[in-house]
């Protein structure tokens, strides 16, 4: 086989593998944002953590939110549930940080099957 087209498939199998490995890794970011609290589930986000900073702002200390199932729940002690999202949201992003950084620094198909 020609050298070069040896290389544009090497390429292009680096580059499936690794759009592959990407995608994965951002369903499990998602699957890390996502917080159960009394029956009800939230997906984690800069919007969700805003309100609730707002809302404690505004000294309230609990809430009714309205949960991805589109069900109500109601927060009763809500400095405690903002904190809960801050912890989980930080704790995703700094996960999915590291496996990233793994992921750019492998420059083989082998070596990202490995992470």
């Amino acid at each position: 086989m020609d050298e070069r087209l040896q290389k544009a498939l090497d390429i292009g199998n680096y580059m499936f593998t690794f759009n592959n490995q990407k995608r994965l890794l951002q369903e499990q970011y998602k699957e890390n944002l996502v917080y159960y609290y009394q029956g009800g589930q939230f997906t984690i986000s800069q919007e969700l953590i805003s309100f609730c900073q707002s809302l404690l702002a505004m000294n309230q200390t609990g809430t009714i939110l309205i949960d991805d199932n589109d069900l109500p729940v109601e927060i009763e002690n809500l400095e405690t549930f903002a904190h809960e999202l801050y912890s989980k949201y930080f704790e995703a992003s700094n996960r999915y940080l590291v496996e990233y950084s793994k992921l750019k620094k492998n420059r083989s198909v082998e070596s990202i099957m490995n992470l």
